[in-house]
């Protein structure tokens, strides 16, 4: 269901504003697809960009990492962040080499994060952050015991200033390039899972689990 969101004035796209997309339903798709987001933050006037995994449940985002991890020991001081995610979906070759582009979604959260200290939430969010990567696996694996939850820090990052981009389609060129003898069109890129590969420790008589087998990030 689609849910209007009016941007700040920090998120509000300026260039390229047709690409904007201010709707949380759409934001959240893109954020559900994705793998990997990337934490900026200034410490000291020195910025630093880091990549980790996430989740999301509501309008939440959850980051981890050890709990000795200068980027989250930074958040957790709650200093601003800027999050971002990018699914890369083509190549698009123009005629023109300065209209060459590609098509992407993508998605900017600002804000400040905090620690999730209590120990129910923080299990649940450690249990979304799995399923966001391999949605089955948690419940076939070993729990974290209570050393591991120790050294473990988690972030939680409310989605209440963002904004969404997104470019699709064909190449666009200047007209009097249309002519130019060369072609021109889109390559798409995705994610696709290869054949699994047992682990060389595995029991021989273990099985490939479905959502192993036939794993695929498409939502």
């Amino acid at each position: 269901m689609s849910q209007p969101y009016t941007p700040s004035a920090r998120t509000r796209l300026v260039r390229e504003a047709d690409r904007a997309v201010y709707d949380r339903a759409a934001a959240y798709k893109i954020l559900d697809e994705g793998f990997i987001c990337h934490v900026g933050f200034v410490v000291d006037g020195q910025p630093f960009v880091i990549p980790t995994g996430y989740g999301r449940v509501g309008d939440s985002l959850y980051i981890h990492g050890s709990a000795a991890s200068r980027m989250l020991r930074r958040v957790d001081e709650g200093i601003a962040v800027c999050v971002t995610v990018t699914l890369l979906d083509g190549l698009v070759l123009a005629r023109s080499i300065f209209n060459h582009s590609m098509n992407y979604r993508s998605v900017v959260i600002l804000g400040t994060a905090v620690a999730v200290n209590d120990a129910k939430e923080k299990l649940e969010a450690l249990r979304l952050l799995s399923e966001h990567i391999l949605p089955g696996r948690w419940v076939e694996s070993r729990q974290p015991n209570e050393r591991e939850l120790k050294a473990t820090l988690v972030m939680r990052l409310p989605i209440e200033e963002f904004s969404a981009k997104v470019r699709q389609g064909p190449p666009v060129d200047d007209e009097a390039d249309y002519a130019f003898p060369t072609w021109a069109g889109v390559i798409p890129l995705e994610t696709v899972a290869g054949e699994p590969v047992n682990d060389p420790k595995l029991d021989p008589g273990r099985a490939v689990p479905a959502y192993a087998r036939d794993y695929s990030r498409k939502r």
